[in-house]
């Protein structure tokens, strides 16, 4: 079987299926082709790689984890699938770590050649592209607290995740609704009324006169 070239496999990958020409064939002039043994990592949560890569062929988990070690599948990669986008439309870290279940050929476009491919920074499309990641990310983090954490800790990262840094100390404006909290974190208003007490009497947060909730000390591992 003749060798394909990297025109032909940008070819193959529906994410590039509507580009013309001289757009395939500029992103085919600067991907290269690497391979990844079974249990190697393509990409690690919380670090930046600065390249999107696109699988060929072979199969790679996207996982993510606590800090004991515990892991969730988010989802299985096939050819065709791609990862590191992302990070390189937002520029954060990689909120998930991506390994080859088998041995996994891959295309990698770098952070330049893949930026010359996106909407100019100020436009509407890039600005809709950026909500749409953090929206990803948002969702990637309720997969792990619905996985990982219990009813409190999924109570304590929500609460996190509403506050705003304010001279020092992190404060929920407003009023917190324990109904719209159980919501969240998938537990019962009771439940979620229990945690917020215990935390109170424990002085990590305190409620004010005006519902606003003030985090005082770090949360309890």
């Amino acid at each position: 079987m003749a060798m394909l070239s990297n025109l032909d496999l940008i070819r193959r990958v529906p994410l590039f299926s509507l580009l013309t020409t001289d757009q395939a064939q500029s992103i085919a002039d600067n991907v290269v082709k690497r391979r990844f043994k079974r249990g190697e990592l393509i990409v690690e949560q919380g670090t930046k790689s600065n390249a999107l890569f696109i699988l060929l062929n072979g199969r790679a988990r996207v996982l993510t984890s606590d800090t004991r070690g515990r892991e969730v599948i988010l989802a299985v990669l096939q050819p065709g699938d791609y990862v590191g986008e992302m990070s390189l439309i937002d520029h954060e870290p990689h909120s998930a770590t991506v390994r080859a279940e088998v041995q996994t050929d891959m295309l990698v476009l770098g952070r330049l050649e893949f930026a010359r491919c996106l909407p100019e920074t100020s436009s509407l499309s890039y600005a809709i592209l950026r909500g749409l990641v953090a929206r990803l990310r948002n969702a990637d983090r309720q997969i792990e607290s619905l996985a990982l954490l219990d009813v409190y800790g999924r109570v304590a990262r929500t609460l996190l995740d509403m506050s705003e840094e304010e001279k020092g100390l992190k404060i929920i404006r407003g009023k917190v609704s324990r109904q719209d909290m159980a919501k969240v974190v998938g537990a019962s208003r009771e439940m979620v009324s229990r945690v917020m007490k215990d935390l109170e009497e424990r002085g990590v947060i305190e409620t004010l006169e005006n519902g606003s909730v003030v985090i005082k000390e770090r949360f309890p591992d």
